[in-house]
Formats: structure tokens, sequence, C-alpha cells
């Protein structure tokens, strides 16, 4: 279980394919330390397994479905990542519960600056998502946990503050951008046309 809140922006320093799988290497100096193998990190919200640790470089395996189902398979070398390691009993819980289970991918349709440097950005979710959003509700892009502004068809529209940007890979987001999507489970389980 995670929550959405970014603890550390990392960076990708290696990408090795094994077999039906690329092992990713970011670097997270702040984080790294606090973690060991088989411990489970969200990077943009995909929930991943530590598989090694070296200095301030953390490593773990994605296989071919969660590369098909997620924009992990976009990373290169150099790009930036939201990370989170997951809940430990007693952390305080700051965002929504967040499983690191991706739903799907949505597509960056619009960014336009506000007053006091507040972002809007308009989303665009799958189709068979739009059940699950509402107005006022959560929603996680990127594995930053999000309220949702307005909602109009397939269209989800966010406002992200100063801060949210300056500590996320959100502020990289641009029109076209392929973003990690997860719905608030809570809203799944009350969706009448849950599935």
């Amino acid at each position: 279980m995670f929550t959405g809140i970014i603890a550390e922006v990392g960076q990708v320093r290696s990408l090795t394919r094994e077999g039906g799988l690329i092992r990713f290497g970011i670097e997270a100096p702040l984080l790294a330390p606090q973690l060991a193998p088989g411990d489970s990190i969200a990077v943009n919200g995909v929930c991943q397994t530590v598989v090694r640790i070296t200095q301030d470089v953390i490593f773990f395996d994605s296989v071919h479905e969660t590369l098909r189902r997620t924009n992990l398979i976009g990373l290169r070398y150099g790009s930036r990542v939201n990370l989170e390691p997951a809940l430990r009993l007693g952390d305080r819980l700051s965002g929504h519960f967040v499983s690191g289970h991706v739903d799907g991918t949505g597509v960056i349709r619009s960014k336009r600056i506000r007053a006091h440097r507040n972002v809007e950005f308009v989303i665009q979710i799958p189709d068979e998502l739009r059940q699950f959003v509402h107005s006022k509700g959560s929603i996680c892009f990127d594995g930053v946990s999000l309220t949702i502004k307005a909602v109009k068809g397939s269209m989800i529209e966010v406002s992200i503050i100063p801060y949210t940007l300056e500590k996320t890979i959100l502020r990289d987001w641009r029109v076209g951008s392929v973003v990690n999507v997860e719905i608030d489970m809570i809203a799944r389980c009350l969706s009448p046309g849950m599935t």
C-alpha cells in the first residue's frame, strides 16, 4: 500500500534487458539507505520489488506485462521518476490509499499556467475508467495523489500547486505525455458498475 505522496524524485541510471524484462537502476540517495531487497517501491505509481541496492542506486525488474500497461516502457537513461516506499504500520496517511496496481495510462491533453504559478492539466483517461471518477474525488497520476477538479467525459482536470510541481515529475509533463493512472480504490468499490 502507498499514499500517493512522493518521497523522492529519482533518476534512471541504467536499463538492462534480461529476457522478457528490463532491470532498471534508479539513483535515489534519500531512499536507497532506507530500503532492502524485497521491499516494495512505487515508481511513477507502479509497485515494483527492490532486487538490489548499490550505494545510492535501487534496482528493480519490470516484466513484459508491466511494461505493456504502464509508462515505464518509455523510461530512458536520465529520465526522472516519482518514488514512494510502501507504507509501514503506523505511518501517517497524507494522501489516499493507493495499491500501486496501475489501471491504465492517460494522455496529457492541455497544460495551463494559472495565477500564483498553479498549473492546470487536462488528462484523458481510458473510457473504461470513467465510471470511477467524479469531481472532488481522488485519483493518482504517475504515483501522485490528486483531487479531481472537474470531469468532462474521459477528460479529467487537476490543478497542481507549486510545491507539488517542485517535488515531483509533474513539472516535466507536456501535452502528449503518457501518464500512469490509478483510480481511487474506494470509488472502485462503491461504483455501481464495479468490475
